[in-house]
């Protein structure tokens, strides 16, 4: 970001916050294929920030929410109690920095996934990760202050079969293992249960970590209403252990801990044969967003994360095989 923008930012910052403020770093930080996020060092009528700036890449994902709609998701979790940097700021101008962003609180903590399945922190972060879910579960609908979230579905199963039959009829590449894979969920799909707020990312290397604490759940930019075992299922799915494959919950620690901490928040037992449903669902979510990517770089938004992530595809299809007990 340039000194103009900069500038810029400081005097738009200055308004927001009624009282000075003055930047005194800003870094972009490692990560975000669909999102920028900032380290940004001020001070506020002379006292010391950290804060964290997040703001849209230069090509993002249809289906991810707006930065306004993800700082009223983010203000609807920390008012339910959820682990989430504090929603400071929000400007919807593009005049600003080039594109509309909001500004939190600064989290310490580890978030990448690979350091996480190593430190193999256990029953205590598994445990505290489903205490997590839950407090996110407990906000439904209808919420005024989430309209973008529209209808919930009528059934969140059916809902999810037909939107990835239909990103793979836009994407136009034969995918016969994930056709299969979609068609054995249609056909075991269970009975619609109850809707809740869905987080839709939730998983290692979505949260960071403190010791064995919980710091904040973060990237809530395609939260949706659905079924809860449809974010216990993206959880435990074996594309998101980072290769710690015995630790059924992200890599860090036995499911059972994991839905222990849930239930023992919410009061609901998890029913696993769902949670089963949801991890195939899962699996076949990612290889779409997989095969997506890469179509997204062979078309000119070159970048080596998403051709990169085009070649897990052959291997989540061996994974919808093995679920499916094909292979």
């Amino acid at each position: 970001m340039d000194e103009a923008a900069r500038a810029r930012l400081a005097a738009w910052l200055s308004t927001a916050a009624g009282a000075p403020v003055v930047i005194t770093g800003m870094v972009l930080l490692s990560g975000g294929a669909v999102q920028q996020n900032w380290a940004l060092d001020a001070t506020l009528g002379g006292s010391p920030q950290r804060w964290v700036l997040r703001t849209d890449n230069a090509a993002v994902l249809a289906v991810s929410h707006s930065r306004t709609a993800e700082f009223a998701l983010l203000q609807a979790a920390h008012a339910a109690g959820v682990a989430v940097p504090a929603p400071l700021f929000c400007c919807t101008a593009r005049d600003v920095t080039g594109a509309p962003f909001f500004v939190m609180q600064r989290v310490e903590g580890i978030a990448a996934g690979h350091r996480l399945v190593r430190a193999a922190q256990g029953n205590a972060l598994a445990d505290g990760l489903g205490r997590e879910l839950a407090r996110i579960h407990a906000i439904r609908p209808p919420r005024t202050d989430l309209p973008f979230l529209g209808e919930p579905p009528a059934d969140a199963h059916i809902a999810f079969i037909a939107a990835q039959r239909a990103a793979l009829d836009t994407a136009g590449t034969p995918r016969p293992v994930l056709e299969w894979g979609l068609r054995h969920l249609e056909r075991t799909a269970p009975p619609p249960g109850e809707t809740v707020l869905n987080h839709n990312d939730f998983r290692t290397g979505n949260y960071m970590v403190e010791g064995d604490r919980v710091s904040a759940v973060l990237d809530w930019e395609f939260a949706a209403w659905g079924d809860p075992h449809a974010d216990h299922g993206w959880f435990c799915a074996p594309c998101w252990r980072f290769g710690a494959l015995a630790q059924e919950a992200g890599g860090i620690g036995p499911r059972a801990a994991f839905y222990g901490g849930y239930e023992a928040a919410s009061g609901r037992a998890v029913q696993h044969d769902r949670v089963l449903w949801w991890e195939l669902a899962a699996t076949i979510r990612w290889a779409v967003v997989a095969a997506d990517q890469a179509g997204r770089h062979l078309s000119g938004d070159t970048s080596l994360e998403l051709a990169l992530t085009g070649h897990i595809v052959p291997e989540l299809e061996m994974d919808v095989l093995r679920m499916t007990g094909v292979a």
